[in-house]
């Protein structure tokens, strides 16, 4: 075979098999478009449209890990060290409509005790379009005023009820001045505040007819705050009045607020008790309520940017004393630690109490 002929086969060759691939190629499809999240500032920091809808959604929570010493809420109590840890999830969703925002709200809640299983809550669900609220939140009396003070033991001295199913309208003129309006589930409250009926002690419900009214003002004005909120409870058919005047002056806030109940032997749902049953006396259980009148007040101070000091003294007619100060340390954004003391005295059963509780708190 001479060089001509090798050379003549051997681009045959290469041929045959060029066309053998062609043949075989296999041509790539284009890639499908990706829908990535798009942010939805609209209704805040944090929303983000779920994909393909109008929707915004919005996913947080917390975790939360506590050492407690005692109870501030029962001068009985003789438990030296309680651990309990907490986890919460929230979702909140936001659709633009003709009314304005669609809102939904809704959290859940674990809760590990010592010696016990682990706890699972529906904390919250509502829904709320064009200032109406309806479904399961605290109650207005608590939620629209602003608690009580920045310490965790804020309610020893009862400042009203929580968790409840509500129908709700909030007002808002834009101008400083706002106010609710709330019909109130009489029969579901998580504290056992609705079970007070006729006699706290039988948990007498029979008189569950209409729900309960919780109606409200209030007024700001650059660094001062005053609102005013009532509750009237329809199986006790008497009710209580609370007033707040909030202040923020920068280098320090504070706040004050005065509770009238419109029976001061009673205690009802918006002047009632958070302490143990087995603190008061069976024969008068009032004693562990206000009396006629209960008073909070209480101020904080940032010491820097990432340290505040707060303090919450409250007193009641039927004399008893709750005061709790605390420290509120931010190591690092969204993480918590928060020392706390409390004492309380019972001058109506002749007894007091300290506790103290140990908070790290990281939130998302």
């Amino acid at each position: 075979m001479n060089i001509k002929s090798l050379l003549l086969g051997s681009a045959a060759a290469l041929a045959a098999v060029s066309g053998a691939h062609a043949a075989d190629a296999i041509v790539a499809a284009e890639p499908e478009p990706l829908e990535y999240v798009r942010i939805c500032d609209a209704y805040g920091a944090g929303y983000f449209f779920i994909p393909g809808t109008e929707t915004c959604l919005k996913i947080g929570g917390r975790v939360r890990s506590e050492g407690e010493w005692y109870d501030a809420y029962n001068p009985n109590s003789k438990v030296g060290t309680l651990w309990h840890t907490r986890a919460e999830l929230s979702l909140d969703t936001a659709t633009d409509t003709e009314y304005g925002p669609l809102k939904t709200n809704t959290v859940f809640r674990w809760d590990w005790n010592d010696g016990g299983a682990t706890s699972t809550k529906l904390l919250f669900a509502n829904i709320s379009l064009g200032g109406f609220t309806v479904g399961k939140l605290d109650s207005q009396y608590n939620l629209y005023v602003g608690y009580a003070g920045d310490v965790i033991n804020d309610d020893v001295i009862y400042d009203g009820p929580y968790e409840l199913n509500q129908l709700t309208y909030n007002y808002d003129a834009g101008n400083g001045f706002t106010a609710v309006v709330s019909l109130e589930d009489s029969n579901s409250a998580s504290d056992g505040s609705a079970s007070y009926g006729s006699s706290w002690w039988t948990d007498d419900k029979s008189n569950h007819y209409a729900p309960d009214v919780v109606a409200g003002l209030g007024f700001k004005s650059g660094a001062w705050g005053v609102k005013v909120v009532g509750g009237y409870d329809s199986i006790v058919e008497e009710g209580a009045v609370k007033v707040r005047v909030d202040a923020d002056f920068g280098v320090f806030s504070a706040f004050l607020m005065g509770g009238y109940n419109t029976d001061g032997d009673k205690l009802n749902k918006y002047a009632g008790t958070n302490l143990d049953r087995s603190a008061c006396p069976v024969d008068d259980a009032s004693k562990c309520g206000w009396g006629d009148w209960a008073v909070w007040g209480g101020g904080s101070v940032p010491i820097n940017d990432k340290l505040k000091w707060n303090i919450q003294l409250a007193y009641t007619d039927s004399k008893i004393f709750a005061a709790t100060t605390n420290l509120t340390w931010n190591p690092v954004k969204n993480l918590t630690l928060r020392p706390e003391v409390s004492y309380t005295n019972f001058d109506s059963v002749n007894q007091d109490q300290w506790a103290g509780i140990m908070r790290f708190e990281r939130s998302f």
